[in-house]
């Protein structure tokens, strides 16, 4: 564990970059990605694992050292549906962990605002470790938050589409405001977006399409491991002030300031 573990609930991270593990042209592929990441905490959809047999091909593949298991509820429509997926996923892969995400529109994939709260509300008295995947609405993060959200998981812009940190205005409210740990979520497709969430004060970032989709996944894992990284030495080193006035980086001499 690094100097600067990442909380959520009683877990902890060395990683701040989670990973989703869709999309890869193989299991061998997603594997090598993530080994490539360093990240300790990955999602799986429910629905691309078996859940009744015993050794299913995508999970037996995530079993690596110092990685976690994040299933999430992709492809629910309602709180009821989710509630009903959770507690099938805590069956069979033994985690309370959750990554809540309830989308009923199929062209963008934008997450529900009302079930979302719903069901997260259910989720928490039930014991899980809820982070739910939400719009970028500072209102309903700190909603979520008072419901018993472990973490935010706002989108930088729909998922899958690679548009980089859309809703940045928004996000740094979300950051400014909230009280438990923000991951901003869907959207980021380059590790120079990476940085720039991290570089904000996000907590960490969850990417998925833009490693799984570029020409060499296990090098752009690797890519996005080091600018996730440097984004929160950034952050923490605290960037020097914007101004729109120009200022030398040395003193004018006489001649220089002379017209």
């Amino acid at each position: 564990m690094n100097s600067d573990p990442l909380k959520i609930a009683e877990h902890l991270f060395g990683s701040r970059l989670f990973l989703g593990t869709g999309k890869f042209g193989s299991n061998q592929l997603m594997h090598d990605a993530v080994v490539a990441s360093g990240s300790e905490l990955v999602t799986v959809a429910l629905r691309r694992v078996r859940l009744q047999e015993q050794e299913d091909e995508v999970v037996s593949h995530l079993q690596i050292p110092g990685v976690n298991l994040l299933p999430n509820t992709s492809g629910v429509r309602t709180a009821k549906e989710a509630v009903l997926a959770a507690q099938l996923a805590r069956e069979a892969l033994q985690t309370n962990l959750l990554k809540l995400e309830i989308h009923p529109d199929p062209r963008y994939l934008l997450p529900d605002p009302i079930e979302t709260l719903a069901a997260t509300e259910i989720l928490v008295k039930e014991g899980f470790v809820v982070l739910p995947y939400i719009n970028a609405d500072p209102v309903l993060c700190k909603r979520l938050e008072d419901v018993g959200a472990a973490a935010v998981m706002p989108l930088g812009a729909p998922i899958g589409t690679n548009q980089g940190l859309q809703t940045r205005a928004m996000l740094e409210i979300i950051i400014e405001q909230s009280g438990v740990p923000v991951v901003v979520d869907a959207g980021i497709g380059a590790p120079s977006q990476a940085a720039e969430a991290m570089e904000m004060g996000a907590d960490a970032v969850l990417v998925n399409t833009a490693i799984a989709v570029a020409g060499d996944p296990v090098v752009m894992a690797e890519a996005f491991r080091m600018a996730t990284q440097c984004g929160r030495m950034a952050y923490q080193a605290r960037l020097g002030n914007v101004s729109k006035a120009a200022e030398a980086s040395s003193p004018l001499t006489a001649f220089l300031a002379q017209e």
